[in-house]
C-alpha cells in the first residue's frame, strides 16, 4: 500500500487479477459497467467544529489527509461505500438472514437467501430487487448460480490462480468442488462471500468453508487456506 500526492486531483486505478484475465483475452469481455465510491481512509473524528480559525476550517484536517493508492482487493477496501438513501431515512439498512459462516463439504451445495433489515426505512426484513454476490476464490466451487429476474449461472472452473467472481440475483446457490487436488495436505479451505444489496448498498462479508470430510472441525476463519 502507498500514498498519493493529494495536492492535485488524482484518479488511480489498478486492475484485479480477474480484470487482468479478462483484459488479456482481448475479446471484448473486459468492459467496465459500474463503479463505487467509498471513504474508508477518512477519519471523521478529525472534523473540528471549534477550529480556532472559524467554521470554514472545520474540515481542514480531512482535506489534508494523505490519499491511499488503489487496492485491488475487495476484502480490504470499500467496506464503507457511499450510498444514496431516501431523504428522512433514520435507520441504516443491513443484510440479514445469512449464517455467520457458510460451511460446505466437497460435492455438496447450499442456497443463501439474504434479506435486508430496515429496507425502506422500516424495521422489517425485505428482499431487494437483486443482490451482488462476490466470492473471493472461485476455485472452490464447481457451480455458482443465482435466482431471480437477473439471475446468472456459471460452472467455469479456473486453474491454480485464485480469482474472485461476482454474480447478481435474488439468492445464491453454491456447489463445492468434488476434487481434493486443490487441498494438498489441508482438510479445509476458506474464502469469503461478500453480499451487497443493489437497492440500498447494504453490505455483509462472511467466511465460506469447504472441507474434505463431514467430520472436519472448524479452524480459524481467515482468508486463504486453513488447516484442521
Amino acid at each position: 500500500m502507498g500514498y498519493l500526492d493529494n495536492s492535485s486531483i488524482t484518479v488511480d486505478a489498478i486492475l484485479t487479477k480477474r480484470g487482468r484475465e479478462l483484459l488479456a483475452r482481448n475479446d471484448g469481455s473486459f468492459n467496465i459497467t459500474q463503479f463505487a465510491l467509498g471513504d474508508d481512509e477518512i477519519d471523521y473524528t478529525l472534523f473540528n467544529e471549534n477550529h480556532p480559525n472559524g467554521s470554514q476550517y472545520s474540515g481542514e484536517a480531512l482535506e489534508n489527509m494523505a490519499l491511499i493508492e488503489a487496492i485491488p482487493d475487495e476484502t480490504n477496501i470499500l467496506k464503507s461505500r457511499l450510498v444514496t438513501l431516501n431523504r428522512g431515512t433514520s435507520v441504516i439498512p443491513f443484510i440479514g438472514s445469512v449464517p455467520s459462516i457458510v460451511t460446505l463439504v466437497i460435492s455438496t451445495g447450499t442456497t443463501i437467501s439474504p434479506s435486508t433489515v430496515n429496507f425502506g426505512g422500516t424495521n422489517v426484513s425485505n428482499q431487494e430487487s437483486s443482490y451482488r454476490f462476490t466470492l473471493s476464490d472461485r476455485r472452490l466451487f464447481s457451480i455458482i448460480s443465482t435466482g431471480g429476474t437477473n439471475g446468472t449461472s456459471t460452472n467455469e472452473a479456473y486453474s491454480s490462480t485464485a480469482v474472485s467472481e461476482t454474480v447478481v440475483g435474488r439468492d445464491l446457490s453454491l456447489t463445492a468442488i468434488s476434487s481434493t487436488s486443490l487441498f494438498g495436505n489441508n482438510t479445509k479451505l476458506i474464502t469469503t462471500l461478500t453480499i451487497e444489496g443493489l437497492d440500498t448498498g447494504a453490505r455483509l462479508t462472511v467466511p465460506v468453508s469447504v472441507s474434505t470430510t463431514q467430520s472436519s472441525t472448524s479452524g480459524a476463519a481467515t482468508e486463504g487456506v486453513a488447516t484442521s
